[in-house]
């Protein structure tokens, strides 16, 4: 089974930019998409062969999620608890046979960190949120996750500390979430391997020098690691300021 993320930075835009060439290319089984930035009846996309899902932003050209997927979800849910009131459209769970597909565009705490209390009561929540699920059946969790986890996740990490989406609480938020079962699926093939990015500043040169953060992620229950068989960063692919990144993994077969 292959899954797909990528944060457009605006569907319609990306679509300008070559995104159905890469997603015909790709053939994914489930197509994960944050930062739609759009609303419904906005754009007609012709997916033959994918139900879609989205989850749209009340505000105009902001935020917003968005699957496709080959196998019809016994369920979908929008939004999650108190902390998400829908209005920013971060949030898309798939319920499947044997595991839940989580997409998530996670909150920026923006550069002067006036949202970073929210972005941690957000991921207090959604932590919470993604154990209960686990408890019932494994978790494949995804999306733009606004950090970068460790000083390998990004070019200028010493300059970066303490900014945004590199400060210790939300570095530590990420470490509580991988350390209570759950696997950094990039990570398990590359544990070491420097300079794989998925974000990139649009200043001049900034991606031809690869000077990036990972701040894509795909993880999963640590009860899948026997299925796991491929993650890559698509840092290729251009037409966002983020690429794709793709997880292969085994269809379970059974409950695990």
């Amino acid at each position: 089974m292959k899954l797909v993320s990528w944060n457009v930075n605006g569907i319609r835009a990306c679509v300008r930019k070559g995104f159905l060439n890469y997603f015909h290319e790709v053939d994914a089984d489930i197509f994960c998409l944050q930062e739609t930035k759009l609303q419904e009846g906005q754009i007609n996309l012709e997916l033959e062969g994918y139900h879609q899902y989205w989850n749209y932003a009340l505000r105009k050209g902001y935020s917003g999620t968005a699957v496709f997927t080959k196998k019809k979800p016994l369920s979908v849910k929008y939004g999650l608890g108190e902390v998400d009131t829908q209005e920013e459209g971060r949030i898309i769970t798939l319920e499947f046979e044997k595991f839940y597909l989580v997409n998530v565009y996670t909150p920026n705490s923006k550069r002067d960190l006036t949202r970073l209390e929210y972005r941690l009561e957000w991921e207090d929540e959604l932590y919470s949120y993604l154990k209960e699920l686990d408890d019932q059946k494994p978790i494949i969790y995804c999306g733009d996750l606004n950090v970068a986890h460790q000083e390998i996740d990004l070019k200028n990490h010493k300059t970066n500390h303490g900014n945004s989406g590199f400060t210790t609480e939300e570095r530590g938020k990420m470490t509580r979430l991988l350390e209570s079962g759950f696997i950094d699926t990039l990570r398990h093939f590359h544990p070491d391997t420097e300079g794989i990015y998925s974000w990139w500043s649009y200043m001049k040169t900034i991606r031809e020098r690869n000077v990036g953060w990972r701040i894509d992620y795909f993880i999963v229950s640590s009860r899948l690691k026997d299925y796991l068989q491929n993650s890559q960063v698509h840092s290729q692919v251009m037409g966002s300021d983020h690429c794709p990144i793709m997880l292969e993994i085994d269809r379970p077969d059974q409950p695990v």
